[in-house]
């Protein structure tokens, strides 16, 4: 599909369990790979994106009948010219309170993606929501490793996490961008990222 052509996931899968998408090539105009609640088990490898909004776990918490996101493994993929790169994303300002854990991020190249590693828990299209109401969802034990490439933005690593259940375990290991040839930073919010190699620094006050 066209880069601008709205609510186009390439592939969105949810409540499912020991899902393989393996060795496929995606341009679109949303999400190249959308995972949704009740996730087990998935395996995202040998994928390339682009055009496209990146591959991302959610937007998770609109509705109090989401289940679980558990075990998710995204290796060995490219994305190029993307609006994100690997993203997860919930909603403030709303009643559920899954728990997302066991995300692992791993070999992924990044080629002029605006924003490479992000967690957005503040995620609010269209201000269609309070911000100020923090999300209730729980994200535990993420790994950002061996991700190299090119950012579109100076702050190649965003995670902003819920001020009432801040994010625990997130490993940055080996995290490598550049913007315009310099070393992109990270906006750290409620959390306090395991850092292991080469990563970029938080530049906010972690709480």
């Amino acid at each position: 599909a066209p880069k601008d052509s709205p609510n186009t996931d390439g592939i969105h899968l949810g409540k499912s369990t020991n899902v393989k998408i393996l060795n496929t090539n995606i341009g679109t105009g949303d999400d190249c790979v959308s995972v949704g609640d009740g996730t087990k088990d998935l395996t995202v490898q040998n994928v390339n994106c682009g055009p496209g909004h990146g591959i991302s776990i959610g937007s998770l918490g609109k509705f109090t009948t989401e289940e679980n996101v558990e075990r998710v493994l995204i290796k060995n993929c490219t994305l190029t010219d993307t609006d994100n790169g690997v993203r997860v994303k919930t909603w403030p300002n709303e009643p559920a309170t899954l728990t997302i854990t066991g995300l692992h991020f791993e070999d992924i190249i990044m080629v002029n993606v605006r924003n490479p590693v992000i967690i957005d828990q503040e995620y609010c299209p269209w201000n269609q929501c309070n911000k100020q109401v923090p999300s209730k969802i729980k994200i535990t034990k993420v790994s950002f490793k061996n991700i190299k490439g090119t950012s579109g933005t100076a702050e190649g690593v965003v995670l902003i996490c819920s001020s009432s259940v801040p994010c625990d375990g997130v490993e940055l290991n080996n995290v490598d961008l550049t913007f315009n040839g310099t070393p992109t930073v990270a906006k750290c919010t409620n959390v306090k990222p395991i850092v292991t190699g080469k990563a970029p620094a938080c530049q906010a006050p972690a709480a």
